[in-house]
């Protein structure tokens, strides 16, 4: 409506009608106000930094506004007990005591990772124990043989790792023998200069090379080992000649430490 006899525009579409006089009607304004007790707690008072007073604004043309706290809460739990004593002085800004705070927590991770690193270190070491070999085994690993204690044109049987080490002191016949040998005619070409360190001596592990039976020595058709299990023949120099094993007796790692004095291993 407008002052001063204007026009007034229906809701209708398209209808319009003169008024002579229309006094503008003021839109009222109704302000509520809540006194502060009804609506805020006591616990929340000293969180809040403005004032607690509620207001509702009605009027025609004018948007209802409701403004007030919630008032479910009824007790707000004391996390004091869980927080540091550098910030629970609501007057101090947290920040200056941020170094402090973070050398603690850097300190502690610190702390608790040398721990957990150590701690896992001794449990592999205590698991990769359990399979290494103990204590007997490794007096064996290696063996050291007086070779002048054995006579020319013998063999003669040790103990290495559990396994039979068969020595052989082959005289300057028996060298001339395997030497002239054809590496055509192996099954596992092989020639004894590279089986031997010293021509006179012959030092190889006496297991089979088919089922790791022990051969015996000075046996079989060429004079050298012979494995009675399954027929197989052996050389002087440990070679293969004859039956099912696939390849030569196994020629261990060893070292002269002198003349007569060998280490095995």
């Amino acid at each position: 409506r407008v002052h001063g006899g204007a026009t007034v525009v229906s809701a209708v579409p398209n209808v319009c009608f003169p008024v002579e006089d229309v006094q503008a009607i003021p839109k009222p304004q109704i302000k509520l106000e809540i006194p502060q007790e009804s609506k805020c707690i006591s616990s929340l008072a000293p969180l809040l930094s403005h004032s607690c007073t509620n207001s509702v604004s009605v009027g025609i043309g004018v948007p209802s506004r409701v403004r007030y706290f919630h008032t479910d809460v009824t007790k707000v739990p004391d996390f004091s007990h869980y927080r540091r004593d550098s910030v629970l002085d609501p007057e101090k800004s947290s920040s200056d005591s941020k170094a402090e705070r973070k050398v603690f927590s850097y300190a502690t991770i610190f702390g608790l990772s040398v721990a957990v690193t150590y701690s896992a270190k001794n449990i592999a070491q205590t698991f990769a124990k359990t399979w290494s070999p103990n204590a007997k085994v490794m007096a064996e690993a290696s063996i050291e043989v007086d070779l002048s204690a054995i006579p020319e044109g013998k063999n003669v049987v040790f103990k290495w790792r559990n396994k039979p080490l068969f020595i052989r002191h082959r005289t300057e016949e028996q060298i001339a023998i395997e030497r002239a040998v054809p590496i055509k005619e192996l099954r596992d070409p092989e020639a004894d200069e590279k089986r031997v360190q010293q021509d006179k001596w012959l030092i190889i592990v006496g297991i089979c090379t088919h089922l790791g039976c022990v051969p015996i020595a000075n046996a079989g058709d060429f004079g050298g080992y012979y494995c009675p299990c399954h027929g197989s023949h052996y050389d002087g120099s440990g070679r293969i000649r004859k039956g099912p094993a696939p390849l030569n007796l196994e020629v261990p790692e060893y070292t002269f430490l002198e003349d007569n004095l060998v280490k095995v291993g």
